[in-house]
């Protein structure tokens, strides 16, 4: 009975904990210095950087690739248009 009482605790713990751990593995997230904010690089964020290059005529690279002026105008770009 104690046994099963355990595995009911266990269970439910790790039920709950299940959406704040999924949460955290959307992919790498990068600390915004000029807007002091984090952009978690998943899915939709990527899909944000990669319209960023092709509007501004730039070859495909990894944003962590890119030099500390480039990341400031995808920022820019980025908080310029939460409409984007």
């Amino acid at each position: 009975m104690r046994e099963n009482r355990w595995l009911a605790c266990l269970l439910l713990a790790s039920a709950l904990a299940l959406p704040v751990l999924s949460a955290s593995c959307g992919g790498p997230r990068y600390y915004d210095p000029y807007y002091h904010d984090y952009h978690y690089w998943g899915p939709g964020e990527d899909a944000y950087y990669r319209r960023w290059e092709g509007e501004t005529h730039r070859e495909h690279r990894e944003f962590r690739g890119r030099n500390r002026a480039e990341q400031k105008e995808y920022y820019d770009w980025r908080h310029q248009g939460e409409k984007h």
